[in-house]
């Protein structure tokens, strides 16, 4: 099955200058978590997201996507707007997240004393949906024949609990006795989400799992070992909730997952290595049609080697051109990383290298501004929409 676009790309966008200016008044962690935005704040939201939308249809970009604009950081707004979870915007650490987890050990290098997450203390319920306001204000800049275009990205249903220390990210007074308890009623509301959001016109959904790349990271898997936490089985309780919101998804929604290794600001990643120790479980154990993966870097990345698990009837987007760096790379040379990640599939398929290049696409590895204040050293708006007509351009030069 092919992808549903050749050219490709994970969704977050630089925010315009306006943007940035208005969400000043939210620079405090309270204030991003809380449900109440200024006016001023929704109406620089909603015209910069008119704006973009209208560069995307110009440019040829697509899937089109709201940049995520709405957001302080890609996952915001989304488990808070459920039953049952609290924002706890200034938890400490290391105390209050698991050992070595790499994302707070980088921030406490930073000088961060304190990270945000949001803890279940009550039983989760889908009363109201977290997101169809952010799809709708998206939706309603495109004629009703475009809405298949589009794209709306969500973050994982495991975000909160694998930052969080064992055995915390629910409260004693929630009422959950076991994480599969815990996971059980979230994938509920992550199935009530998607069923909302398709009524509401959605065809494209993309669940963002970065930590999972962390099950590839020595420094998680020795923490976890120092927590008494088995790897194994909480990587199977990760992957066993993704198919379980998927399980009842409609036939023609189209869903999507993208892993990566981490975008902060100034470049910055968190985790390093291949995706061989999760690729097999990845590719064949969970019901995603396609994976976003980030292949930019040799060294952060890994090479194509683990594609080899791909099983015919699923497809890999290669995520080639950087949003770290300002350098635009050379299409010859993204071509011929293409044909070989084609390779190694054909090979493994025993099909021929034209039949594999049906299930590839290409991408940047990552969203541009996974946060309101990330982007690349060096990252303009200006290279941002060059980076992508590089994307566009290279995919209508193979696929046509």
């Amino acid at each position: 099955m092919a992808p549903p676009f050749r050219a490709d790309h994970i969704g977050s966008l630089l925010r315009p200058q306006s943007l940035l200016e208005a969400r000043k008044c939210l620079s405090s962690p309270s204030q991003m978590y809380s449900l109440e935005i200024p006016q001023s704040v929704k109406d620089a939201e909603l015209q910069a997201i008119r704006d973009v939308v209208q560069v995307q249809l110009v440019k040829g970009i697509r899937p089109i996507t709201d940049g995520e604009y709405a957001r302080h950081i890609y996952y915001g707004g989304f488990f808070e707007k459920l039953s049952g979870f609290e924002a706890r915007p200034d938890l400490p650490i290391p105390d209050a997240f698991r050992t070595d987890f790499p994302t707070t050990t980088g921030l406490a290098r930073m000088g961060a004393k304190t990270r945000a997450a949001v803890m279940c203390t009550g039983k989760i319920e889908y009363k109201e949906s977290p997101y169809l306001s952010e799809w709708l204000e998206l939706r309603d800049n495109l004629a009703k024949e475009l809405w298949s275009q589009a794209k709306f990205t969500i973050p994982a249903p495991n975000y909160q609990h694998i930052q969080l220390k064992p055995g915390t990210a629910w409260t004693k007074d929630s009422g959950y006795t076991s994480d599969q308890e815990y996971f059980d009623d979230l994938a509920k509301c992550y199935a009530a989400e998607l069923r909302t959001l398709y009524d509401a016109g959605l065809r494209n959904i993309q669940v963002d799992d970065p930590h999972l790349t962390y099950f590839c990271s020595s420094q998680f898997l020795e923490g976890c070992k120092k927590d008494g936490t088995d790897t194994d089985e909480l990587l199977d309780l990760y992957t066993r909730t993704h198919n379980q919101l998927l399980a009842n998804k409609p036939a023609d929604l189209h869903a999507g997952m993208h892993l990566c290794r981490g975008n902060m600001s100034g470049s910055t990643h968190w985790v390093s290595g291949s995706y061989e120790k999760i690729a097999y479980k990845l590719f064949n154990e969970t019901d995603y049609q396609t994976y976003y993966l980030e292949f930019d870097d040799l060294e952060r990345a890994g090479g194509f080697e683990p594609l080899r698990f791909l099983p015919k009837g699923k497809n890999v987007v290669l995520g080639l051109v950087s949003t770290k760096t300002p350098e635009l790379e050379d299409p010859s040379t993204m071509k011929e990383r293409i044909y070989a990640a084609a390779s190694v599939i054909a090979n493994a398929q025993g099909v021929s290298k034209e039949e594999a290049m049906e299930y590839l696409a290409i991408s940047p590895q990552c969203g541009f501004s996974s946060s309101s204040l990330a982007g690349g050293v060096g990252m303009t708006i200006e290279t941002m929409w060059a980076k992508l007509q590089l994307v566009r351009d290279v995919a209508r030069d193979i696929w046509g």
